[in-house]
């Protein structure tokens, strides 16, 4: 009987919180469950030890990494920004962990899908820079949710965004000549300047950019702002993403 191939093996840098008096590292089961039934893949948790990991030796073993969303937002002095004004939380530990993981992985052939933070931290390792308050700066809009909506309406569509013609979303959502598809919002940061050699892929009606991809990337290298790994399983694009995202692992598994 000819062996199943493995899985291919996809990392998925956790946050670093605590949790009364403990610290953990987490990261959402949504996020897993993309990885798991989504791309087809092994999810493997990487804890947020910041330098404590040896990046190269860790992608030398990885199939894929999942850059994923969080409460968090990336310290500032990591693009030039302005500190924080406000009540901002922060998580030293993961920017230390993914920054330096996003570029190894981006240098190694490493297939990669950032989300909602992760295109922040894509953008940032790259040279970009951030909007803090996206809904402070003139003629952009209120891109956050509202948090007493049930979790449902949050993560419900939002507003439309324009596909870029030519680009990998474009292709994925069956219309390579450009569209637009409908996604939910949940941010408050947002890209103010693109980082070097990076594409934009969408964008949404006041002009933010919604989605990036690394042009100079041998692999499967893309981030959205959005959320597509909530209930995936029930959008065309979102589906098509993360089977793409898999078959980039699957195809970096077989030659490794």
């Amino acid at each position: 009987m000819a062996r199943t191939a493995p899985k291919p093996l996809i990392g998925i840098p956790a946050c670093a919180r605590m949790m009364g008096a403990h610290p953990f590292h987490v990261t959402g089961d949504k996020y897993v469950r993309a990885v798991s039934d989504g791309a087809g893949a092994l999810p493997l948790l990487i804890p947020a030890l910041g330098d404590g990991i040896d990046t190269a030796d860790l992608v030398a073993r990885l199939d894929g990494v999942l850059v994923t969303g969080s409460k968090s937002n990336v310290e500032p002095h990591h693009y030039g920004g302005r500190p924080a004004a406000g009540p901002t939380l922060h998580d030293p530990a993961r920017d230390a962990t993914t920054l330096p993981l996003i570029r190894a992985a981006v240098a190694a052939g490493v297939p990669l899908l950032g989300i909602c933070r992760g295109l922040q931290e894509m953008n940032v390792a790259f040279g970009g820079t951030l909007h803090q308050r996206v809904h402070d700066v003139p003629g952009l809009d209120d891109h956050r949710e509202n948090e007493d909506d049930p979790v449902e309406v949050q993560y419900g569509p939002s507003h439309p965004v324009r596909l870029a013609p030519g680009g990998v979303l474009a292709a994925l959502a069956g219309s390579p000549d450009g569209g637009e598809v409908r996604v939910n919002s949940l941010h408050g940061q947002g890209i103010e300047r693109l980082g070097d050699g990076l594409a934009v892929e969408a964008t949404a009606p006041d002009g933010l950019v919604e989605a990036i991809r690394v042009g100079s990337a041998t692999a499967f290298a893309l981030a959205v702002q959005w959320h597509p790994e909530w209930r995936f399983h029930e959008d065309p694009l979102s589906r098509a993403l993360f089977a793409a995202f898999g078959a980039a692992a699957a195809e970096r598994a077989r030659r490794r």
